[in-house]
């Protein structure tokens, strides 16, 4: 398979070690199959960020109704289903992470100065970031007034700490933005933090709403959080090779944020003195400008940054699969493995 990079316009090959082992089941099939459901948390979504305050349902609107794929709800619908769960407390439950990953992407757009979200121009670019933090706290606090319907204390748990555990991530990422010396293990922790979790909340809730033990809770957990790192790796590498109108965002706005992304922390570790250097000197200025932005993503390609960030991600992948591997056949584990492809090579 060719690849394009939209920095540097060179095509190159399918990285060594990148497996996506095709299903017989397409993403596709799978949102058709939840359709139903997945309408009626598009209700609640529209229906809870409604305000008399006009600019709160506006600015909302702007982001949660731009095309974002769903996926966290979308497993909590699949992983409930997995354990044969149909209640109708899924959507509203589903409604508080989407409510939950959208105020984060407000919030995370001021703070790295975004001018574009899921392709087209950012809230902040908008309304400021004054507005855009404001109502990322409305949906915040929407996501948590919805939460409370249910007295599920385990539910209640595992979301209030998935969104602790986020702004933590969040908040160490801030602090090591510009960090040249940062190392893979700490890269891992974060993104562990500030992605991972919420998709592990996602699939331990379907555990939990069906009543499961522990040990199926913390199964799909891990099996969340794995698909989680899988989704911020491809993100990271895709802020280098992708197509800026199907990624949604700004191409090399990692670059220019200085922010340290697998791909680059390995291809320092490749480099010459001289290199790393000249390298660390870009990244902890945080003002690339386009030349340097080109400099780097052909330094990261020459290093081999791309393909060893592809093939970790197709290794938390496979080791998500084998997780599940043992459930009983169905449609539902299907679906799970069709998600996992489909995060492993979305718009590569």
């Amino acid at each position: 398979m060719k690849y394009f990079d939209i920095l540097t316009g060179m095509k190159y090959t399918e990285p060594h070690g990148f497996r996506c082992k095709v299903q017989s089941m397409e993403l596709q099939k799978v949102v058709s199959a939840y359709e139903k459901d997945l309408a009626v948390v598009e209700e609640f979504l529209e229906k809870e960020h409604e305000s008399y305050v006009e600019l709160i349902p506006e600015i909302s609107r702007h982001i949660i109704m731009s095309g974002g794929k769903r996926i966290r709800p979308l497993l909590l619908m699949i992983c409930s289903d997995l354990f044969g769960f149909h209640g109708d407390v899924r959507h509203p439950l589903a409604a508080v992470l989407e409510f939950i990953h959208t105020a984060s992407l407000l919030h995370d757009d001021v703070i790295d100065h975004a001018n574009m979200r899921r392709g087209k121009t950012s809230a902040n670019r908008i309304w400021g970031n004054a507005a855009s933090v404001l109502v990322g706290d409305y949906l915040y606090a929407k996501a948590f007034k919805l939460l409370t319907a249910s007295s599920n204390h385990d539910v209640q748990k595992i979301v209030s700490e998935a969104t602790t555990t986020m702004v933590e991530g969040e908040t160490i990422q801030l602090i090591k933005s510009g960090d040249v010396a940062i190392s893979e293990e700490e890269y891992f922790s974060i993104i562990e933090k500030k992605t991972a979790v919420l998709m592990a909340a996602a699939c331990a809730l379907g555990a939990v709403l069906a009543g499961e033990n522990s040990e199926s809770v913390d199964l799909m957990k891990e099996f969340g959080a794995k698909l989680g790192v899988t989704f911020q790796l491809t993100d990271d590498t895709l802020d280098y090779v992708g197509v800026e109108e199907d990624f949604g965002k700004t191409i090399g706005m990692d670059i220019r944020e200085g922010k340290m992304t697998l791909p680059l922390i390995w291809a320092l570790r490749q480099c010459s003195p001289s290199e790393r250097d000249r390298i660390r000197d870009i990244i902890a200025s945080k003002e690339a400008d386009d030349e340097e932005v080109i400099e780097i993503a052909r330094f990261i390609r020459a290093y081999g940054g791309i393909d060893y960030a592809l093939a970790r991600a197709a290794g938390f992948v496979d080791e998500a699969k084998k997780l599940i591997a043992p459930l009983p056949e169905s449609f539902a584990k299907e679906a799970l493995l069709a998600v996992a492809d489909h995060i492993l090579k979305r718009n590569l």
